[in-house]
């Protein structure tokens, strides 16, 4: 086995100890992480698709948070007939820290393992996830109004509320759900923030896998639920 494929093997299986550590007991889920801030310097948000590319962060900017979301897309339907399509009413997940596996992880493989993921994630269940040893570093879910929000000020990051400015989408090959079943992968997207955010002043969605939903709401509820997972990087 070639060398590189051989580190990048014993990279990939050292993450996924340290991702699927379940303790015993666990009387209070951990918040934020302990792992020095300096490990994310070495990081930098992917951009493009192979084909279209987001815009980049704000002049001036650092990477504040980069993160795992695991969660679901959600739509509505009119009916369940073939002349209506999922409309999207936003989305609900949690996002868990990535920074304590990034010691885990060589400089030039780490962007790699994390980048294939969230593949894993949407497969894994999510109570198990719970209680991994990654914490919970924020929440991400919509208002009323269908703006996006990523509150992560419970550990101290900040609040972004989104908008859109960047929309591409996700790379061929991306993984369409759980189990690589599935209607597709989400489209990547770049937000910067809009009124009431504050610490943070941009976020990225990106290596995306599920969350597509059916094509038409032939034979669906009123409501769909569509699992998806995804790496989330903030800025400010």
């Amino acid at each position: 086995m070639p060398s590189s494929i051989l580190s990048f093997s014993i990279s990939f299986l050292a993450v996924c100890s340290a991702l699927f550590a379940v303790t015993e007991a666990r009387p209070h889920r951990r918040q934020g992480s302990s792992t020095s801030p300096n490990f994310l310097a070495a990081y930098t948000v992917p951009l493009s698709n192979g084909t279209d590319t987001l815009p980049s962060p704000a002049a001036g900017t650092s990477l504040k948070a980069l993160t795992l979301g695991r969660g679901t897309q959600n739509y509505t339907c009119a009916d369940s007939t073939a002349n209506s399509v999922p409309v999207s009413i936003g989305a609900i997940a949690t996002l868990f820290d990535a920074s304590p596996l990034l010691p885990f992880l060589p400089p030039m493989e780490g962007q790699e393992v994390l980048d294939i993921l969230p593949s894993y994630l949407v497969s894994f269940p999510y109570a198990a996830l719970e209680n991994s040893s990654l914490p919970v570093k924020g929440h991400h879910f919509f208002n009323s109004a269908v703006v996006p929000i990523f509150d992560l000020t419970s550990t101290d990051v900040g609040l972004l509320v989104g908008s859109k400015v960047g929309d591409i989408a996700a790379p061929t090959g991306s993984t369409p759900g759980p189990n690589g079943v599935g209607p597709g992968a989400v489209d990547w997207l770049a937000l910067c923030a809009s009124s009431g955010s504050s610490g943070l002043s941009d976020g990225y969605r990106v290596f995306t896998a599920g969350g597509k939903p059916p094509k038409t709401c032939e034979g669906q509820s009123t409501t769909i639920e569509v699992q998806y997972a995804a790496q989330y990087w903030f800025y400010g």
